[in-house]
């Protein structure tokens, strides 16, 4: 069997699952006793797509119990991504395999629900990271700076603290008043932290870093993050350090200069409130005209999910059990799960004790 033949068939395979043909369009009844049904659309979970930086550690293995390797360096577990290369695959169940570019441009309107439109880009990027040593100091542009600097989206984010070692800090906005002529001579001097806004980082915390926002993660912390589909980045100070290759970073001081809004001043942890719920507590996180987050503090069952958009679900307190009416399915702790649109609402039931998730819509 040639490998030509064994490619094509693949592709067949694929084409199918999806619910189209070979050009693209729908499936079609082409005779009396002919008709190709896609694969029913149910919640999905990706492969982790794992990064090694230099200030990356090995909790997302000793604690997320992600696939990492010897040793340490693994910085960035994205759970969902659609950004240039790095786009997710389905991890398992009739969809296995395919990706979600691949399931945003054929059925979009079952995965992305018809409150969102037609988008050619998974909207959000959702990862965890695990620094051990602390993150350069950098800013992310905004929508407009994101395509006529970096060729990229721009990117808006939120974190919510997972774990802290003790005395770790973030850096979250400039102290009130800095100006760009006192940044950039700072930065020109490499004294950059004095100029920075500094809060405690504590288990539990979100935190929202607008597009525009000078930030850093310090060392010892682990986060979860939702963000914009972008990876859009410029470094303004790397704390003296150097690469794998021995040399200094590359950092983008005029394109951060840029980017910077010396308007927004520091930035403070979201002040929350609890909501008494069925199946436990519910807690709204941030929202944005990107994403709106919720956490559940679960002792019993709940419901979460809808059927004109998506839901993403994470779980980062104890493991738990996702089901519809013909579908169910263990999320464990570090677990990101999509709901699609077409699945609707799931019950969510906390299993082996109380457990914590996270949803995130775009409004």
């Amino acid at each position: 069997m040639s490998t030509q033949w064994n490619d094509a068939k693949t592709r067949a395979d694929r084409l199918h699952r999806l619910g189209v043909t070979s050009t693209g369009g729908p499936l079609k009844r082409t005779g009396p006793h002919f008709l190709v049904t896609p694969a029913i659309m149910h919640p999905l979970r990706f492969e982790p797509i794992i990064k090694r930086l230099i200030w990356g550690g090995n909790r997302l293995g000793s604690v997320l119990r992600k696939p990492i390797g010897e040793g340490s360096q693994y910085a960035e577990s994205w759970e969902l991504s659609d950004h240039r290369s790095d786009v997710s695959v389905v991890a398992e169940g009739p969809l296995e395999g395919l990706t979600l570019r691949e399931l945003v441009h054929t059925r979009a309107h079952e995965v992305l629900g018809p409150a969102l439109g037609k988008l050619d880009q998974f909207p959000l990027l959702v990862k965890y990271i695990d620094a051990e040593e602390v993150l350069s100091v950098q800013v992310h542009p905004n929508n407009e700076l994101g395509r006529r600097l970096a060729d990229d989206n721009g990117k808006t984010e939120t974190w919510v603290v997972i774990a802290a070692e003790p005395d770790s800090v973030i850096y979250a906005g400039l102290k009130e008043g800095v100006s760009r002529d006192q940044f950039a001579a700072a930065i020109e001097r490499g004294e950059v932290e004095e100029l920075l806004h500094k809060i405690p980082a504590r288990v539990g915390d979100c935190i929202l870093i607008p597009a525009g926002i000078v930030h850093a993660i310090g060392s010892g912390v682990m986060i979860a993050e939702i963000q914009q589909m972008s990876d859009a980045t410029f470094r303004v100070f790397d704390w003296n350090r150097v690469g794998t290759d021995g040399k200094p970073r590359q950092l983008h001081i005029a394109q951060a200069l840029e980017s910077t809004d010396f308007d927004a001043g520091p930035v403070n942890p979201i002040v929350t409130t609890r909501e008494r719920i069925e199946g436990g507590e519910r807690e709204r996180l941030s929202h944005t005209e990107f994403f709106s987050l919720t956490r559940y503090h679960l002792d019993g069952a709940t419901h979460v999910g809808r059927e004109d958009r998506f839901t993403i679900l994470m779980a980062v307190e104890g493991d738990v059990e996702v089901s519809t009416v013909d579908y169910s399915q263990t999320l464990l702790l570090g677990e990101t799960m999509l709901l699609p649109a077409a699945v609707g609402v799931c019950e969510v039931t906390p299993i082996n004790g109380p457990a914590t998730i996270i949803t995130c819509v775009v409004p």
